[in-house]
């Protein structure tokens, strides 16, 4: 839909702004929050990926921590027992997560409702364990050690400061993607599935199909967040994609608003610092996120993105009326 002056106007302001924020931000902040902020950006890819799931196709996948362990371990083992460049391994563990993802969701995606969820759970399971018992490959407790710094045209980014610069850019690009994807053909038939199935099926929508590549897409986002993850830390262990990772993705979409990529970007923000800032609380911290969580779900239904969409249509009409003033 063609955009009108305001709506122009209003996005192009609204896009300096937030450029300007996420430039300085850094300059302004401890290392803890940036450490934070570079979590938020890693959550907000995988976390794309669940939301376009359970947004688009009416899945809710507690899978994504496999996936995203699948990314880290596939560029953790290439680079350090291979010694593989580190755009292969990246690249490497988002085709072998496409690999698995469609192999598993061709008879998973089958099912619907609750069984669904359950079956994405156990794969979640299944990763976890697979990720414990396969020492040759994961290090299993002991995890794997001395991944290399991720260095562009020998600019090495070792520290959460350097490394803010490459994890956002590389959320802009993904944000970007599922924007233009939930805008293209592609983008119509989703819709058209989540709202009428059987029309769709009619109209020629192959859904099956569909839903398979999305759980592709959305493996692949998992997978790439979990390689940045991995040469961020430069160690990663079996602990890093445990269930409670699963959940955690699966609350950034929720929250954030399954339909709202904003939404997403604004749920992995409070589900990576929330803990961190309660904690100050002492052993009361895990009530706390609890409680908030439930006041999250009673007072927003549309998650954080009802609020953005608000502000925003809020930002429309003063643009307008002061353009119209002007005149």
């Amino acid at each position: 839909m063609k955009q009108t002056r305001a709506e122009r106007v209003a996005t192009a302001i609204a896009a300096l702004v937030g450029l300007a924020i996420w430039a300085a931000l850094p300059w302004f902040v401890g290392r803890g929050t940036i450490d934070i902020l570079v979590f938020s950006g890693l959550y907000t890819i995988a976390g794309l990926g669940v939301s376009f799931l359970l947004g688009q196709c009416g899945i809710v996948s507690l899978a994504q921590s496999g996936f995203y362990g699948i990314g880290a371990y596939a560029t953790a083992y290439g680079t350090t027992v291979l010694g593989l460049p580190i755009p292969v391994c990246i690249v490497m563990g988002i085709i072998f997560s496409g690999l698995i993802a469609a192999a598993v969701g061709i008879p998973v995606l089958r099912l619907s409702g609750y069984f669904l969820a359950l079956a994405t759970l156990a794969l979640a399971i299944i990763a976890h364990v697979l990720f414990l018992e396969v020492e040759w490959l994961t290090g299993g407790t002991l995890g794997i050690g001395g991944i290399p710094r991720i260095s562009l045209f020998g600019f090495v980014f070792n520290t959460p400061f350097r490394f803010y610069y490459l994890v956002w850019p590389c959320a802009f690009v993904v944000i970007l993607l599922c924007h233009n994807l939930l805008n293209s053909r592609t983008g119509i038939a989703l819709r058209a599935m989540r709202d009428a199935p059987d029309a769709a099926a009619v109209a020629g929508v192959k859904i099956e199909s569909l839903k398979v590549r999305i759980f592709i897409f959305s493996a692949a986002l998992g997978a790439f967040a979990g390689s940045l993850f991995a040469h961020y830390v430069s160690f990663i262990s079996v602990d890093s994609f445990s269930i409670d990772r699963a959940i955690s993705f699966l609350l950034i979409a929720v929250l954030g608003g399954v339909r709202s990529i904003a939404g997403t970007i604004a749920g992995a923000l409070f589900v990576t610092a929330a803990p961190n800032y309660l904690s100050r609380f002492g052993d009361i911290h895990p009530i706390l996120f609890a409680a908030i969580l439930i006041v999250a779900v009673i007072f927003l239904p549309g998650g954080f993105g009802s609020v953005i969409a608000t502000a925003w249509r809020a930002s429309i009409r003063f643009v307008s009326r002061n353009a119209a003033a002007a005149r």
